[in-house]
């Protein structure tokens, strides 16, 4: 008898595994339950482990540049062994540059999936990479949505951006391992046992998004002048980081640290602004919190409303005065904090984690395959 071919699936990516937020909770948590349902999945990424430290540091423009030289030939390896593979998943973009040639490629030859979770095909670099901006081309994201054979999207705003160039695009949520982040109420709280415990408002990022924690720090100043040595901040993400109008507690971001870090929050917060970037971003950050059991307020803007029904499972708030009313009644009531926290992490579990969404992705490569 003939064995049976197993499906074979080049990933590419910008970042090894375990290294970007959007690969963990879009693909690499996928991974094992792939392989489980006859899958065998290679990832390719163009930024190694020793390069990630220049590339994202300021400065030291010809290493970069040489960086970026070198994603091409990896690329073009790539396109010339994708003849073994059955399915091109691609996540947001070939290259870091503003070229779509190598996903018109690999759509001439292969079947192809292009995911993405943020609003791409608007101009976002980092601090550090400031002046290698007009090497950038965001519009190439249309491309790239047009030259695929399946498009999965983060949210319904992002859904609704590729169905303009391929009706082939669905939606999956980026989702969170309710099996990893877990509940570790022995961590937190503020209970009889513990009457003199500090209420910990904390949130968590990378040096990218420090924009939008610095958008709370109004309110938590007027919050750490209200309850004077009752609360703590903490800032997940970047150890070196302090502000001058709070005292801030700042831990590095570590895989192996990262459920007991959110596990030690009492009130997780997630403030953006209200713009078009915004929009397309699929409540990560909200959902990591109320996966681990931690009442969680988000700005009322994007997904956000979708995921939290405001009362009941989080908080929603706009304006400073919105984020000051939510965080003092979360201050000055455990029982509404376990309430929300259990509601929180219930949302998650049933809409918004691996489990409830990894047939969705069966169901596309199987699609493929066929």
């Amino acid at each position: 008898m003939q064995k049976k071919r197993v499906p074979k699936i080049l990933i590419i990516a910008d970042h090894r595994l375990n290294r970007s937020p959007s690969q963990r909770y879009r693909f690499e948590q996928y991974l094992d339950f792939f392989k489980s349902n006859g899958f065998n999945c290679e990832l390719s990424e163009i930024i190694t482990q020793k390069d990630d430290a220049v590339f994202y540091s300021p400065g030291k423009y010809l290493q970069k540049a040489w960086i970026l030289f070198k994603s091409i030939f990896i690329r073009f390896k790539d396109l010339r062994r994708s003849k073994n593979f059955d399915i091109i998943f691609i996540q947001r973009e070939a290259l870091l540059l503003g070229s779509s040639y190598f996903e018109k490629q690999f759509y001439k030859k292969n079947k192809v999936i292009f995911d993405f979770d943020d609003s791409i095909w608007l101009l976002d670099t980092s601090p550090e990479n400031k002046k290698f901006e007009f090497l950038k081309n965001p519009q190439k994201t249309k491309i790239n949505i047009s030259h695929a054979h399946k498009v999965i999207a983060g949210n319904s705003f992002l859904a609704n951006y590729a169905k303009q160039f391929n009706p082939n695009t669905i939606i999956i949520p980026t989702t969170i391992d309710t099996d990893f982040h877990v509940p570790k109420p022995e961590l937190r709280g503020f209970d009889s046992a513990q009457p003199d415990k500090k209420i910990v408002i904390g949130w968590s990022g990378s040096i990218s998004t420090l924009k939008h924690f610095e958008l709370a720090v109004p309110a938590l100043k007027e919050i750490q002048k209200k309850y004077p040595g009752k609360t703590e901040v903490h800032v997940i993400g970047q150890g070196a980081y302090t502000h001058p109008d709070i005292s801030i507690i700042s831990k590095n971001w570590g895989a192996r640290t990262e459920v007991d870090d959110l596990n030690c929050l009492d009130i997780g917060i997630m403030p953006l602004p209200n713009d078009e970037w915004v929009k397309g971003k699929c409540g990560l950050k909200g959902l990591s919190y109320m996966a681990c059991g931690v009442a969680t307020i988000m700005s009322n803007v994007g997904v956000n409303p979708e995921i939290i029904d405001h009362g009941e499972n989080g908080f929603l708030a706009s304006t400073q005065q919105e984020w000051i009313d939510c965080l003092s009644q979360l201050i000055e009531n455990p029982d509404l904090r376990h309430k929300m926290a259990a509601a929180g992490r219930e949302t998650v579990v049933k809409n918004y984690s691996v489990n409830a969404n990894k047939d969705k992705y069966l169901e596309v490569l199987n699609s493929l395959i066929k």
